[in-house]
């Protein structure tokens, strides 16, 4: 069976590049970039290994909504140097990068998406708690610093929803990381009790008129905005991949 590990490479490499003492060290992070893949590669075993990197296209989430993501740091000016060499001296190891047009997570949806559904296994290496809506068994996600799989009771029990109820929780709720607004006057807790009584977004919807005024005038006014943030949290899964798996073949 093919057990594809997918890197999630910013995510990974920024984390690294954060706990250097000397940010503007390439080599230093090279090696340590290095290190950290030989590492999950010995302990998964993979048949194949792919490190998927965002690109510098604008999302087409943020042509949707301006303020995704607003805020955020931008990446060290010596490591954004300093990427195109690590790249290609992890290339030289036999590891692959995939470049994303703009955001990594759609790609990784994709590449796992479309390895389960050909009878594999896909191991993505991330700390990125949005991946947790790919709920398909073979899927699973790894945290490379806290070395285990991400611990998905761990996750429900933090948000009080079930895991295939995460879309719905942000629709209502918002993600503050990723600067989706979800429905204004609606927190966590709110969330996930609404979601604990109605299962789901279109079961909520469909009974407004069982709410108190001010709560079903919260949500009616919020419902596009509920829709909006539903799409943006959304991975896609059908993104077009110029490879083939053999690509990615680890020698």
């Amino acid at each position: 069976m093919n057990k594809l590990l997918i890197i999630d490479g910013l995510n990974l490499t920024r984390r690294i590049h954060a706990a250097q003492p000397d940010e503007a060290d390439m080599a230093a992070l090279e090696n340590r970039l290095l290190g950290a893949c030989r590492k999950l590669i010995a302990f998964h075993a993979p048949s194949h290994c792919a490190l998927v990197w965002d690109g510098d296209q604008e999302s087409w989430r943020k042509r949707l909504y301006p303020d995704y993501k607003k805020g955020r740091k931008p990446m060290p000016e010596p490591l954004a140097k300093g990427l195109p060499a690590i790249k290609q001296a992890l290339l030289t190891q036999g590891l692959v990068s995939v470049n994303a047009d703009s955001e990594a997570d759609d790609v990784i949806a994709t590449l796992a998406t479309k390895l389960v559904g050909r009878g594999g296994e896909a191991i993505i290496v991330s700390t990125d708690k949005g991946l947790a809506q790919l709920t398909h068994p073979s899927i699973r996600q790894w945290d490379h610093f806290a070395q285990q799989f991400l611990d998905m009771a761990a996750l429900e029990q933090k948000l009080g929803v079930q895991r295939s109820q995460l879309l719905d929780f942000i629709a209502l709720a918002g993600d503050s990381g990723n600067k989706i607004p979800g429905i204004a006057g609606i927190g966590p807790k709110s969330a996930a009790e609404l979601l604990k009584t109605y299962r789901s977004l279109a079961n909520l919807y469909q009974s407004l008129n069982t709410l108190g005024a001010k709560q079903a005038k919260k949500l009616e006014e919020g419902r596009d905005m509920a829709r909006l943030s539903y799409k943006l949290a959304k991975l896609q899964t059908d993104m077009p991949l110029n490879l083939s798996l053999a690509q990615l073949r680890l020698g």
